[in-house]
């Protein structure tokens, strides 16, 4: 077993202080995100070295599409989430725990990185699939060696997480895809029952330590497509993170507890246009063939830098340390 990082003892049980939701968990029990349990006074991270799913991926599929375009990374999951999204499309595995899955195979910290390093042409390990922050004891057992055999290592989170497993996650990780799920308080209180200030948080400390950022935003059709509302977000992301932050606009469709239709393609575009006023990298995902918001081009020239169809990418207007070949625009972080 496992014991966690991040929590204290108190008299009625651990207090797990992971993330905001600051659970207290009595002996037998465990926490919100059901994969970190109270074990006779000890919190055990249940889900170390239980892997739910690995395999290699388009490294566009994270998304990321400003970090090493058209690369394989090796992507990497377990169990629990310590949100609760009514539409979440992963459910299987984010909400449930070890009792729901128990018979998942083990695989350490060393096997995996191993993997990594061997495999062709593999950039490095994207922890993902379920929320990584929720088994950060795994994560950072693989990234720390990781990062030492040279492999990139790529979070891909809700950023729903405290400062101080944050900072540790900052010193391992080269890029973050951070889902913005909302844009009010009501939204995130409603549809993942959480809280929006801790991810606005989260997102300024990622900038701060000057790693690569890239935001999803899953548009749900009378929840959280308001044009004003949007604006709003838009604003506080150009001004905060600036306004060349990649932005991905993707299609909700209905899954879990959430039966609503799927949003409608005019809404994304719609919502394109209006990002694309005031930022230069906005895409369209999880929509089919969409030629809006599909390529990149320079923000500074126009150039086509990067074109897309799928996860197939070719980079024609970007050279070997990703600056553009018209005007020497850095658009994209790529192998030096």
């Amino acid at each position: 077993m496992k014991e966690a990082l991040f929590y204290t003892r108190e008299a009625q049980g651990v207090r797990c202080s992971l993330c905001p939701q600051a659970c207290l968990i009595a002996d037998g029990s465990s926490g919100n995100c059901r994969v970190r349990r109270n074990t006779g006074g000890r919190l055990i991270a249940e889900t170390y070295g239980r892997v739910s799913s690995m395999h290699p991926d388009p490294i566009e599929k994270k998304p990321l599409y400003h970090f090493h375009p058209g690369s394989s990374i090796l992507s990497l999951g377990t169990l629990g989430c310590n949100l609760h999204c009514r539409y979440c499309q992963n459910h299987s595995i984010s909400q449930a725990g070890t009792d729901d899955l128990p018979l998942l195979s083990y695989r350490s910290p060393d096997e995996i990185v191993n993997q990594a390093r061997t495999m062709e042409g593999n950039l490095g390990i994207a922890f993902t699939y379920n929320e990584p922050t929720v088994w950060i004891e795994f994560m950072l057992d693989i990234a720390g060696p990781a990062k030492g055999a040279g492999l990139k290592t790529i979070v891909v989170s809700n950023g729903y997480i405290l400062p101080e497993p944050l900072d540790r996650m900052l010193e391992v990780t080269d890029a973050f895809n951070i889902d913005l799920k909302g844009f009010t308080g009501d939204f995130y209180r409603k549809v993942t029952f959480a809280s929006l200030s801790p991810v606005l948080d989260t997102l300024v400390r990622i900038r701060s330590a000057g790693l690569h950022l890239e935001l999803t935003c899953l548009i749900v059709p009378g929840l959280n497509d308001n044009p004003d509302i949007f604006r709003d977000i838009l604003t506080w992301i150009c001004d905060t993170l600036g306004e060349d932050t990649p932005l991905h606009l993707s299609r909700y469709f209905p899954t879990y507890r959430m039966n609503l239709p799927p949003t409608p393609l005019h809404t994304l575009t719609g919502l394109h246009s209006l990002a694309s006023e005031r930022m230069p990298y906005v895409y369209i995902g999880n929509a089919g063939y969409q030629e809006k918001g599909r390529d990149t081009h320079c923000a500074r020239c126009g150039t086509l830098a990067i074109r897309r169809e799928g996860y197939q990418t070719e980079v024609p207007g970007l050279d070997a340390g990703g600056f553009c070949l018209n005007c020497g625009t850095r658009v994209a972080e790529r192998h030096k």
